[in-house]
């Protein structure tokens, strides 16, 4: 299949899917004129890559992911990348759940509550 047809298939743009090969986490075969040519495993691939940004996983780390069908095909060293991005995600969201309560609290302060004027 072609750029247009795997974007169609899994709902990436094909600008996503050109950023996804140029980032290392894509590598479709090539026809003689320099044509990219995907298979079904791009089609999951794309799935795969687009779930775990969703996620909040940067490309970088992604990249030294791989899918994995069981637990135990995951390495040492994917493991440690999971709970890097881990810590990370739950740092931000510590931030932004303080964030939240001040505002809670300005909110109070001026007399209405968190769902809207009281």
């Amino acid at each position: 299949m072609r750029i247009g047809e795997l974007a169609e298939a899994t709902g990436a743009t094909v600008r996503a899917i050109r950023y996804y090969e140029e980032q290392g986490l894509l590598h479709p075969e090539r026809t003689a004129s320099g044509q990219r040519t995907y298979t079904r495993d791009d089609v999951d691939q794309v799935v795969w890559i687009r779930m775990l940004l969703s996620n909040g996983l940067p490309s970088r780390a992604i990249v030294k992911l791989r899918r994995c069908t069981s637990a135990d095909e995951v390495t040492p060293e994917q493991r440690a990348i999971i709970y890097e991005e881990h810590a990370r995600i739950e740092a931000e969201y510590q931030a932004i759940a303080a964030v939240k309560d001040r505002f809670n609290s300005m909110l109070a302060f001026i007399g209405d509550g968190p769902g809207g004027p009281g």
